[in-house]
């Protein structure tokens, strides 16, 4: 690939990679295919409304499981990444545009209706167009993407991922909702239980799910899947702390993954979290959710191999 090749460029911040995003990245790839441009998405790293506003906005994905979706979904390997910061935050609207085409080689750019960019949010898809016009690119802009009556949003997945409803949040996302990280070491509580568990936590400012246990699936690093059932909360019976943590026992396998990087795919909530009499009782109801996730997954393959 010449690196003086064009690229076609999918503008925004794109938290969940969700099908309203998916519109920009099919129109990518054929512009890509139809230019002979490298298929590209630009984001950052950190969200502009929290720099901008001073309030956190909470993540569905981190940076790394943005840029994973899109090459997973899509088979876009340029993601670039710009930090964003008080300077990237002044910058005019002209001037990011001017960036996109001399820094980034853009010959044509994608944005959704509603992006907004530059100074104070000055830029719009409307100047963004004329502006892309006047450095002689092209530049389409996506109309919102409505499901179910309702348009595809950010703002709306993240309700639905705090309130515990995966299930909806997956159809608006188009995908399972992922978390990745790098297995650490628990209290290993569960191997005393005998079902032991691998130990994540959720990056900074990531949303954190509806504690309680989860159907998921674990993706490991030598290529093969899983079905986990994954515990999200702070865990009332066994612990004093506030740290929230997702607990994961893996069904069927034996081995040693601390320090290793795991994937999982969350598909339902099976139950919220609950506070145990003893260790006896939470050793019971963990046998009976992972019959539970057993009976989730066979079900969904039925579902999946009649589609």
């Amino acid at each position: 690939m010449s690196s003086e090749k064009k690229r076609v460029i999918a503008l925004g911040f794109f938290d969940g990679v969700h099908i309203g995003h998916s519109a920009l990245m099919e129109r990518v790839l054929k512009v890509a295919q139809e230019k002979d441009f490298i298929p590209s998405v630009l984001t950052f790293d950190n969200h502009p409304t929290s720099l901008v506003t001073g309030i956190p906005v909470p993540l569905i994905t981190s940076v790394e499981d943005r840029a994973g979706l899109i090459h997973r979904l899509f088979g876009i390997d340029d993601v670039i990444i710009v930090h964003f910061d008080k300077e990237t935050m002044k910058m005019s609207w002209e001037d990011f545009v001017v960036e996109l085409v001399e820094n980034f080689r853009a010959g044509h750019l994608v944005a959704g209706h509603d992006f907004r960019f530059g100074y104070k949010g000055q830029g719009n898809a409307e100047r963004l167009i004329k502006k892309a016009r006047e450095l002689g690119i092209d530049c389409d802009i996506i109309p919102p993407v409505v499901y179910r009556g309702v348009i595809s949003s950010s703002t709306y997945i993240r309700t639905l991922i705090a309130d515990g409803d995966l299930e909806q949040a997956n159809e608006f996302l188009g995908h399972p909702h992922v978390l990745t990280d790098t297995v650490r070491y628990g209290f290993r509580l569960g191997r005393k239980l005998g079902t032991p568990t691998i130990n994540m936590t959720f990056a900074p400012g990531v949303l954190i799910p509806a504690h309680g246990v989860y159907a998921t699936r674990v993706y490991l690093e030598d290529g093969s899947v899983h079905m986990g059932v994954t515990n999200i909360g702070v865990r009332p019976t066994v612990a004093d702390s506030d740290a929230v943590t997702a607990e994961t026992h893996i069904l069927d396998f034996r081995g040693n993954l601390y320090g290793h990087k795991v994937r999982l795919e969350f598909y339902k909530r099976m139950r919220p979290e609950m506070r145990f009499s003893s260790l006896e009782e939470l050793r019971e109801q963990i046998h009976k959710d992972i019959q539970s996730v057993r009976d989730f997954f066979e079900n969904l393959v039925l579902v999946e191999e009649k589609e």
